[in-house]
Formats: C-alpha cells, structure tokens, sequence
C-alpha cells in the first residue's frame, strides 16, 4: 500500500522539478511510512511512499522495465500477481524483483493500457511511457484506491490524495458550489469531481492517458447484468458461494507482513473471519472496538465470534477525546466528509496497526446482498404506487406548503405522493430535510443547483442500470455512489491515517460479478436482508446470536456525544459569525435546528453533524491554504451593481 503522486508536461523539454515531486510525496507519508522514491526525466516527475507489504525488501518504487523507458509507480495490491509474474516470464520479459508492482509494466509493454483487465486486486497506479511522452492512469474497478488529478498551466498533476496536489498547485483551491451542495445532500462529494473546481477524481473502472495536453478519459468495467442467474436450490447456491467467497479471502491472505482482520460483531466481517480461520494455520488476529454506552458496544458481539473461530482477540474499550479527534480528522481530510463512522473506522485501525500492517474487513458485503434497511423501506413503499399522479401532483403543488410543520406525517405524505426512483433518491439524500428546515442559504443552493438537480447523476445511474428490477437498480445505483463517495473512501482515508492497509474480499470483482447475477430472491426476502449470505455464514459456523440481532457496523454513540462532550463545540462553531457570514447556511435555520435538538424535541444529530464537519474541513483544512473563495458570497444584486 502507497501513496502517489507526479507531474507530466505536456512537452517533453519543460523539465519537473524533483523537489515538487518529493514536497507532493512528503504530504502523502502518512499513507507509506517505510520508503520515498522518486524518478524524473525531462518533462515526466513520478513520486511514491510506501507501505511495505509483499517483497518487503526488493519492491522500491517507482519500478521500470527491462530498458528504463517505461515507469511505474502503483498504490495497491494485485493479488494474482503470481501466476501473471510466470506467465510473463515464460514469454521472455525479465523481471528484477518479486513485487506485484512489476508486472503491470510488463504487462503493459506486451499490452498497452488493456493489461488493466488482467489485473485482480485495488490498485491506482500511473505509467509513464518515455518512448510516447504518454502517461496512463488506472484506478481498480469498484474504486478502493483514491487518484485524483488536475490539468493547470499545460501539466497534468496527480495524486493519491488532493493534498498532494495543492502542496505543488495551491491556487487550485478554489471550490465549486455544486460539489459542495452534493456534499450537504449526501454526506460525500461523488465522483468524478472534487470540491474543488479544477480537481478531478478519476472514476472507478477508468483509465486516463495524457499526451501532447489533451487528456482522454473511459471506462474498461462495468457491473454486469443482475438477476440472470438464479441456481436450482439453496444448497448448490451455498456451496458456490462458499467456494467464491473462501478464495476471494484466501488470495487476500498474501502478504510478507503481520495479518489480521477487523471484527464489528456484524454478519459480513464475522464471516470473513470464519473463513480466514479455516484458511490460516495460525490463529487469526481479530481488532474490536467498543464504547461504555451499552446502546452502542458490540464488542460482546465481536468477542463472541473471536471465541468461536479460536481467534488471538484484541479488544479496546473506549473513552476518546472526541473533540480532539473530530479537530485532527477535519485537518487531514480534503473534502467535507459526513459519515460519523469515520470515528470507530479511525479508532479500529490504530488499534489494528499497534499490532499488524495488514487487515481484512466485511466491507461491501451491504452493496452487493442488499443489507441496508432502506432497501427493506424502498420496496415497502412501492406498495403506494397505486395513487393516482394527478392526487400525487395535487398534494406536491397544492396542499404540501400549506400544512404546518408540525402536521404528523406531513414529510411522510410527501414521500409517498413521489414515483419510486424519486422516493429512493429523496431518502438518501439530505433535500427533504432542507425543503422542511431551509437549512442551507438559497442564494448558496441555487449556485449549487445552477447545472441541474443535485440528484439528476443518481437518476441517471437507476436509468442506465443493468438490471430489470427495482432491487436491481438501487444495488447499482448505490455501487456507483455510495460505495466508493462513501465507504470506500472512509475505509482508506481511516487506515491510511494509521498507515494500515484495508482489504476487502467481498468487492473482489470476480467474486461480486457473480453475487451481481445472482437473482435477487438469493439477497432479499420477506423478513430477510442479506438472505443467502446469512446462510452462508450459519454454515460456517457464526453465532447466530451474531446473525439475528439489529445491523450497527462500528456503531458508535453519536446523539450522546451530541449532547454531551461535542455540545460545546457545536453551538460554538455553529452560532460565531466566522460560520454563518460565508453564505452556506441560513442563520435561521440553523438555529431552529440547534434548539429543536438540544431541547429535546427531536434528534438531529445526524444533520449537525453534517454541518459541523463542513464547517470544521473549512477551518481546519481549506483555510491553511488561504483560498480566496473559502466563503460562498451570491452574486450581486442589481442595486448593488449599480451603487
């Protein structure tokens, strides 16, 4: 695992600088502690620091070819990289070591940017191709590993992580409304753009090639179609999804540094662990957090699972400086961030690093089974469907805004009176809570919304989506979306400020492409998420007091912290003038919103939350670097254009 970084000039003759590669790199340790390399040659600068995890001793980035013309430098692990590596060399191509990084170049000089599909694993990695000035930039297919990039005065610059990229081009910091208006509604900023205007993230499943200044941009994969097979009985779908899932984990077992995994006490992560037991000849190391509020400590669950599987458990029970941490995370992230999970992920990866460099977690599992409540919700409300639109329009247009807020049901009708896509979308994002509360400045939101709805990419995805079914559509939609805006990126962002490295076995691309065909009568029946999974792990063993109990993941005790060590903090950030004069928010509705939750009227701590963390990346990240438009100021009026 690493973190990278370069520039590339569009000519070859303007020559980069080491220094700026070695400043991008050493904002970037935190992600790969062990080494630095850096190569430059004319107009091409590649940068790395590495976690040191296969071919400890040998695997020295940036790695080259045979004659020095084509260089890499690579963020990840290719978990087949043993059988390319022989296969490579029975066709001739001598390799200098034994990493994994090695056999992407000669991959691609055999190849060219297809070697991608050869690859199985996380990567993002950059390829420069001295004989064509060329680079190529690859990110894996479901977007574990982060690669950002921007093109500024005829150079392309890139990166693991913006930082980098603003250590180098710090008058890139200028923000663009409408990514900080998908922030608010969804808590992440979606690919392919940053909170930056001139920053790109480079999509999941995308390539990128740079040459003579033009940058082109596609797409190499693509879920495949849902629902298209469906096996003859339970027990033969049992036994192929136990042989998949064992050796997705098995080849994630690779590694020549201490392994372990991280154990929530949940479904998937319980059932990653009983196969890692079954896989290793060591007892396998398992890392648990837990809190003091009953409510919220799953750590009993955890504990059951390590007793079960013989694990060597370690437990942490926690009384964090919330405060602290909330300050220290908000000055490392480089976008506003709003899923309070972040916390426990943080928390379980410190604890994990303290004893390995390597952890597996059950990440995924929700996307590709379907084990989200809302997925339980969404079909339910389907059962609406039979309201005639024209009732459905009437009480939208007509009779919604005259009703008092305090209407029981008011936001509930709402929702129903909505066609189905729209009632998914609207549920997972925070516009219903604007139009109720008017949160956020409408001068600010109709910036945002100046290139269409917040929404309309989301539309698009349940439109183009590979499936016939509605099931089908929102697992797509989300493994688009929320998957690598969100849990993807918490996962590394979280181990990586421990400088641990994450893998998941359930976003193997192999292993999902079949779960993706599976029918969804296999992930959701009545009364059942997640159904065939479920089985799978009573199979192998899990408890099923583990199996039978409400979903939480790493929870953790939010509304108490809310009201308790975070309250100060809150009415502090949120009510100074610093935070209501930049023209995001609406000083009244955020102080309706302050006084309904601290008085007890309803919780909205997911919401302040929300709005803390923006407030906080501000102070803490954007404004170090002294960006002229940190604040959001509306267009004149006409009277003041005149005055």
């Amino acid at each position: 695992m690493c973190g990278i970084a370069g520039i590339v000039d569009e000519c070859v003759g303007n020559l980069v600088d080491a220094t700026s590669i070695h400043a991008m790199c050493q904002s970037i340790v935190h992600r790969g502690p062990d080494d630095e390399g850096i190569f430059v040659k004319g107009g091409a600068g590649l940068g790395m620091r590495r976690l040191s995890v296969i071919d400890v001793s040998g695997g020295h980035q940036p790695i080259f070819n045979e004659d020095k013309t084509i260089w890499i430098v690579f963020n990840g692990e290719i978990y087949n990289y043993p059988e390319l590596r022989r296969d490579l060399l029975s066709r001739g191509h001598k390799l200098s070591s034994n990493s994994d990084t090695e056999v992407i170049v000669h991959l691609y000089e055999d190849l060219g940017a297809e070697c991608v599909h050869k690859l199985r694993g996380m990567f993002a990695f950059a390829l420069y191709d001295e004989r064509h000035h060329r680079l190529l930039l690859a990110r894996d297919r479901l977007g574990k590993k982060p690669l950002h990039y921007a093109v500024a005065n005829g150079r392309l610059i890139f990166a693991s992580e913006i930082k980098a990229i603003l250590a180098v081009a710090p008058e890139l910091t200028s923000t663009r409304p409408d990514a900080l208006l998908q922030y608010f509604y969804f808590g992440y900023v979606p690919d392919s753009i940053t909170a930056f205007r001139q920053i790109q993230k480079l999509p999941a499943g995308h390539l990128l090639e740079y040459q003579d200044g033009a940058v082109q941009t596609r797409r190499y994969w693509d879920l495949p179609r849902y629902g298209t097979y469906s096996p003859r009985s339970e027990e033969e779908c049992l036994e192929q999804l136990q042989e998949k899932l064992t050796e997705a984990v098995r080849i994630r077992l690779i590694a020549d540094v201490p392994l372990g995994a991280m154990l929530s006490g949940g479904t998937d992560s319980s059932t990653v662990v009983a196969l890692m037991a079954r896989l290793s000849g060591a007892p396998v190391k398992t890392f648990s957090i837990g809190f003091k509020h009953a409510d919220f400590n799953e750590a009993p669950y955890a504990r059951m699972v390590a007793e079960r599987f013989g694990t060597k458990h370690h437990e942490l029970i926690l009384e964090p400086d919330i405060v602290a941490t909330v300050e220290a995370l908000t000055r490392s992230l480089e976008e506003p961030f709003g899923d309070s999970s972040m916390l426990p992920t943080y928390y379980v990866s410190c604890l994990a690093r303290q004893h390995v460099t390597v952890a597996l977690s059950g990440d995924g599992g929700d996307e590709a089974f379907a084990g989200y409540e809302r997925y339980r919700i969404h079909l339910q409300d389907r059962a609406h469907d039979w309201i005639p639109r024209w009732a459905s329009q009437l009480y939208r247009q007509q009779i919604h805004s005259r009703l008092p807020r305090q209407v029981p049901g008011r936001s509930l009708a709402y929702s129903i009176s909505l066609p189905w896509e729209q009632r998914y979308t609207e549920g997972v994002s925070f516009q219903p809570f604007q139009r109720e509360m008017g949160v956020l400045c409408p001068d600010f939101v109709g910036a945002g919304e100046s290139g269409g709805s917040p929404l309309r990419e989301f539309y698009e995805y349940l439109a183009q989506a590979p499936a016939d079914d509605p099931l089908g559509r929102v697992l797509y939609l989300d493994t688009k979306t929320y998957l690598p805006g969100d849990i993807l990126t918490k996962v590394d962002r979280m181990s990586m400020a421990a400088s641990l490295e994450a893998r998941v076995p359930m976003l193997d691309h192999v292993f999902l492409e079949w779960v993706t065909g599976l029918s969804s009568e296999w992930k959701m029946r009545p009364g059942s998420q997640k159904y065939i999974l479920r089985k799978l792990a009573e199979r192998v063993g899990v408890p099923k007091e583990v199996l039978h109990r409400p979903k939480q993941g790493f929870a953790l005790p939010l509304v108490h912290w809310m009201r308790n060590e975070l309250k100060d903090l809150i009415l502090t950030v949120m009510l100074e003038p610093r935070t209501l004069q930049r023209g995001y928010f609406n000083p009244r509705g955020v102080r309706r919103l302050l006084e309904e939750h601290f008085c007890g009227r309803r919780d909205h701590s997911p919401r302040i939350w929300r709005l803390l963390m923006f407030e906080l990346w501000q102070r803490n990240f954007l404004d170090r670097f002294g960006a002229a438009d940190s604040e959001w100021r509306p267009a004149l009026s006409l009277r003041e254009k005149t005055a």
